[in-house]
């Protein structure tokens, strides 16, 4: 074989290898086609989100009891790990302080999962209570329609007559 063929099947192999490499998308799938994904589905189809008071609260509350779950029952292992770690290595074994590191990313690991615990109940208290504030904002500023609604509402006075709403008319607009 001459070394411009050796050549040439390199460049052709490299070309071969760049063509097979791309991908062309010119569509979407077509709804129900499948795809490597399982079938095309429309938001519309999943309905809508809703988290009322209860759902919040109960989020809220299974944070809690993870987070007081973890406090009382994760943190256990940690000092009889620590002794039998310090233990070990004073006999000359480097067992422990094999021990020791993995005690020591047991407890940053809790203390992460705590704080995410915390995190997700504190702040679905917070939501509740204003999201709680929102609704009585809306319900007081709807309520005052009704009042504002008979405003423009020439029928609610006696024909002729000005608008109760308004009350009495002064002397000196007169």
């Amino acid at each position: 074989m001459a070394w411009d063929e050796w050549e040439q099947l390199k460049t052709d192999a490299l070309q071969r290898r760049q063509d097979t490499a791309r991908i062309q998308l010119n569509s979407s799938p077509a709804a129900g086609s499948g795809g490597t994904h399982g079938p095309f589905v429309t938001p519309s189809q999943y309905g809508v989100l809703k988290a009322g008071q209860s759902d919040l609260a109960s989020v809220g509350k299974s944070a809690h009891t993870l987070y007081n779950d973890l406090w009382a029952k994760a943190r256990v292992a940690g000092p009889s790990s620590d002794s039998a770690a310090a233990d070990l290595a004073k006999q000359g074994f480097e067992l422990g302080g094999g021990l020791q590191h993995v005690s020591g990313r047991w407890e940053e690991q809790l203390k992460s999962l705590m704080d995410a615990c915390a995190h997700i109940s504190n702040h679905m208290h917070f939501t509740k209570k204003l999201h709680a504030g929102d609704d009585d904002y809306i319900a007081r500023q709807t309520s005052s329609i009704a009042l504002l609604d008979a405003g423009f509402d020439e029928r609610v006075g006696a024909p002729g007559r000005p608008n109760g709403v308004y009350g009495e008319k002064s002397k000196k607009n007169e």
